[in-house]
């Protein structure tokens, strides 16, 4: 209880050093981020929207002549000897048609696009997802199931992309030191360690540090695939887990995508923190890494000089492959110091 206590007061004292105009500067940086993503969804909803409704108003039109004319043909087609091959014919054009319109989006989970409904199952440049669509532009993930289509759209993308995606990697950067400070201040700030605890190695409790940040990423992972599953209705857990781990690598396969419009500010929140965090603990990881393979080459320049001497003494004694494979044997005891 007065481990707890002692906690708490310690906790309480770091947070009023805290200063506020640092604080100020972080989330005036996220704050500048959002509200540049906001208006690159409204500039890119101003050039895409109208231009997307023409394109679906047009397809919608193309389906209804061929269907049309197909059933002219039916009816006022006199000629019976060919009819089967005047029908197929006709129907391989109307195929063709609803293949473009299929591919083009006119239809949609069982739905036909329809003027007079105002549906967003159709409209792929709402407010909100056009303001999902620049954060993905922001971010670098590019899922790729909107894309601007208009000659505006595309030259505003560019200089979106051009001033955006280095704005968007300082405020992770940022918030990547922010998250590194604060790990670190909480780990000074905690309780002495146990007795038993005290006698670990230095480099051994960094790697326990770095292995944490891995599993802190982990459940940070999970969840949101958690909230992914409440969120979207056909989604498993497993396909929220596998949208996050993607999404937070910035690798944006596109296969799979958020499709409820209510949901996107915070998922689009929910990434870029996601981002912070990943970088931050890959920078961990990759420094810890980096640590144990520059112990690894400091150890093997005294092993080096040994078995130089020990070849001199016996000359019959294979040196090399010696050394090769203590080298080998070496690097997985060092992998297993990271993560195990």
């Amino acid at each position: 209880m007065e481990n707890c206590t002692d906690l708490k007061s310690r906790l309480k004292r770091w947070w009023n050093n805290v200063k506020l105009k640092e604080s100020l500067q972080h989330f005036g940086l996220l704050i500048t981020l959002c509200a540049y993503a906001a208006m690159g969804g409204f500039i890119f909803r101003y050039f895409e929207h109208p231009a997307e409704i023409d394109r679906l108003q047009r397809l919608n039109w193309v389906v209804n002549l061929k269907k049309q004319l197909l059933i002219e043909v039916i009816v006022n087609s006199s000629q019976k000897e060919n009819l089967e091959d005047v029908i197929l014919s006709e129907l391989e054009r109307y195929e063709i048609v609803l293949h473009e319109a299929f591919s083009g989006g006119l239809f949609n989970n069982g739905k036909i696009y329809n003027v007079f409904l105002e549906d967003d199952v159709f409209n792929k440049w709402t407010i909100l997802k056009s303001v999902f669509f620049s954060s993905t532009i922001l971010t670098t993930i590019g899922y790729g199931n909107i894309v601007p289509m208009t000659t505006g759209g595309r030259v505003f993308c560019i200089l979106f992309a051009f001033i955006g995606i280095p704005l968007t990697l300082t405020v992770i950067a940022d918030w990547g030191r922010l998250f590194a400070s604060v790990v670190s201040t909480f780990m000074r700030y905690m309780p002495p360690l146990p007795h038993s605890v005290k006698n670990v190695s230095k480099i051994n409790r960094t790697s326990f540090y770095a292995l944490a940040a891995v599993c802190f990423l982990f459940v940070y992972l999970a969840a949101g695939a958690a909230l992914f599953v409440i969120w979207e209705d056909e989604w498993t857990f497993f396909d929220g887990f596998y949208f996050c781990f993607i999404t937070m690598t910035t690798i944006g396969f596109g296969d799979l995508v958020p499709k409820k419009p209510k949901y996107m500010l915070l998922c689009t929140l929910y990434i870029l923190v996601g981002l912070a965090l990943t970088s931050t603990i890959i920078e961990l990881v990759r420094r810890q890494y980096l640590k144990s393979w520059k112990q690894l080459q400091a150890l093997s320049g005294p092993f080096a000089e040994t078995l130089k001497k020990m070849a001199e003494n016996a000359p019959g004694l294979d040196v090399t492959t010696f050394q090769n494979d203590l080298k080998k044997y070496l690097t997985v005891f060092v992998l297993v110091g990271i993560y195990g």
